[in-house]
């Protein structure tokens, strides 16, 4: 160890140990920046994912609602003529009672 002589050698070693304690907080800053670089980007990843989940889900959303519109007009017109032999059969009906009575 040196010796401490006069002013200007304890004046060195404070000046070190500042030195030492600013090094040892700008490491341990730096550290944590790259920390919360990392946690930033592997949460940028994680949206990323989601939103091209939500982006798949929507176009098939989308496909079946296309779909299901082309069959909803065949539907439409199922519908239609069930209700015209619907009709027919009751006019039948009301016509073979009225030849009964």
């Amino acid at each position: 160890m040196p010796q401490i002589n006069d002013s200007q050698s304890i004046l060195f070693i404070v000046i070190s140990i500042s030195i030492l304690g600013l090094t040892f907080f700008i490491c341990w800053a730096i550290y944590y920046l790259a920390r919360i670089l990392q946690q930033s980007f592997q949460i940028v990843k994680e949206m990323r994912d989601r939103l091209c989940k939500v982006d798949t889900v929507i176009d098939s959303l989308k496909e079946k609602i296309e779909h299901s519109a082309s069959y909803l007009l065949l539907i439409g017109e199922g519908i239609k003529k069930l209700i015209e032999i619907m009709k027919g059969r009751e006019e039948k009906k009301k016509k073979y009672k009225r030849e009964r009575s």
